[in-house]
């Protein structure tokens, strides 16, 4: 999609924002220090979303957008997104019978461009002064691409940028002990290797790949998961049991995998307005506790199971939910002074209830354009073919939403205010070969087609009496007779 599109535009501007006042929502300032706090932001610049050039903004204008995501639900980055206007597409300068006029002569002339449907609907206004004044070409246009007055056959244009630069971050800093202030104010997550190989139902020994969830202050594993591999789909799917147990955190830390830079699970994060904080390149140090956290699993829970000759991987994820939540969350930490789930209980927390377990699936879900193959309404996700809807096939491309691990459904998706629209589902070639066809979807507002063109369009009809006004005679020798009679005809039927 280009960035100059209204959708992304809008996304930029609420992730900028929630990025300035994240760190604020993610640590809570006490009585007193909010102003203080503005009032260092608004010395600081940014990169404007659009120009790319240095920004600042007003301390009073952090506070409202701090305040707007605070007293927001879930979707914190969704509160401070810019509000649509409420004319936004209604095209109040096209006059309901200037629409009528537009959409006969494109029933009459569907191959026509929009300019020549453009200079023609001008002589039509003059002719009609009824229909009220005549728009620019622009707005002709977005109207026409907006109704579904296509010209067909309409050339596809594929060459769309989609590639996009990865800039290296690593900075000269000490080395400091950190911890965060509140409860789920910070998560850790990353993967680790097993140290012991488990057996497979296929009679292969494989290595688990484990992942971890641990808040920052309280140190409570909020999940834990072994899995055969290190993919995006099990990095969620670890990941959304652990939201779902203990709620949205404020920000989530994590080393740069390919998991963890996945378009679903960015995704998934800017829609729950989790703050995705990724550490250093060569800084393994910022995920210090769940580096100890592994230690305590291989010098504790493996040995555990030492005797053990076959181990599973439903033996080993038993065991370690057991060990969790039964010894690890409720054993004194020598740092806290009391247990993690005590220090969790104590607060303060800035955690958030977590949506549901359908929501959160369809969170996690990358979100890209489709252009849509007109001659069976038709889209094409990861080689898989979905059918859409015919009351969507005048829409050239479908934003849409959905993870390459599940390819049951597609979400079409609005653009402007990221709500689901429509469901897709893979296309059935061989229920579609009974040759029984449903009734197509009529599009909002789209009266009966109008009937065939008679006589000449209006532009070529004002040309010719511009031309004869004028007093000269036609610039060519009839040699027939027949070329007289037929100007007199045209002259009766006038």
């Amino acid at each position: 999609m280009s960035d100059r599109r209204l959708g992304a535009l809008h996304d930029r501007w609420a992730e900028l924002r929630f990025a300035i006042i994240g760190p604020l929502l993610a640590s809570p300032p006490s009585r007193g220090e909010l102003v203080l706090l503005l009032a260092e932001l608004s010395k600081r610049t940014w990169v404007h979303p659009a120009t790319g050039e240095p920004v600042s903004f007003g301390a009073a204008t952090l506070e409202r957008w701090y305040y707007q995501a605070r007293n927001a639900g879930v979707d914190r980055v969704g509160a401070l997104r810019k509000k649509i206007r409420k004319d936004a597409g209604t095209h109040r300068s096209i006059s309901p019978p200037l629409r009528a006029a537009l959409r006969e002569q494109h029933e009459a002339h569907p191959t026509w461009s929009y300019q020549l449907h453009a200079d023609n609907i001008v002589v039509v206004c003059e002719e009609q002064p009824e229909l009220g004044e005549c728009p620019s070409y622009s707005t002709l246009r977005r109207y026409m691409k907006g109704a579904g007055l296509l010209r067909r056959p309409r050339a596809a244009n594929l060459n769309r940028p989609g590639a996009e630069r990865a800039r290296a971050r690593l900075e000269a800093r000490e080395v400091r002990s950190y911890e965060a202030t509140h409860v789920h104010g910070l998560w850790h997550s990353d993967f680790h290797f097993g140290s012991r190989k488990v057996v497979t139902r296929a009679g292969t020994l494989e290595v688990p790949k484990l992942v971890g969830l641990l808040d920052d202050l309280s140190r409570v594993s909020c999940h834990a998961q072994w899995y055969l591999d290190e993919g995006t789909e099990s990095f969620v799917h670890g990941l959304g049991q652990g939201l779902q147990k203990r709620g949205l955190p404020s920000a989530l830390m994590t080393d740069n995998g390919a998991a963890m830079k996945a378009a679903e699970t960015q995704a998934g994060l800017k829609d729950l307005s989790i703050v995705w904080e990724p550490t250093l390149e060569y800084s393994p140090y910022q995920n210090g506790k769940q580096e100890v956290f592994w230690g305590q699993v291989e010098g504790r829970l493996f040995p555990m199971l030492e005797g053990v000759p076959e181990l599973t991987l439903g033996l080993l994820n038993e065991s370690t939910q057991a060990w969790i939540e039964l010894e690890y969350n409720r054993e004194i930490h020598s740092e806290l002074g009391m247990s993690p789930v005590a220090k969790m209980l104590a607060g303060p927390s800035v955690g958030r209830p977590c949506p549901g377990a359908d929501e959160l699936r369809r969170a996690f879900r990358l979100r890209e354009t489709r252009r849509q193959r007109r001659s069976d309404g038709t889209i094409s996700v990861q080689s898989v073919r979905f059918e859409v809807p015919s009351r969507l096939r005048h829409v050239e491309e479908l934003h849409v939403r959905y993870a390459r691990w599940d390819l049951s459904t597609v979400d079409v998706i609005d653009p402007a205010t990221n709500v689901i629209i429509a469901t897709l589902y893979p296309l059935d070639k061989q229920r579609n070969a009974d040759g029984m066809r449903a009734a197509r979807e009529s599009m909002a507002g789209v009266p009966a087609p109008a009937p065939k063109p008679v006589g000449m369009a209006p532009l070529l009809r004002k040309l010719i009496d511009t031309h004869r006004e004028t007093g000269l005679p036609p610039a060519y020798l009839p040699k027939h007779d027949l070329d007289r009679d037929a100007v007199d005809e045209e002259e009766r039927t006038r």
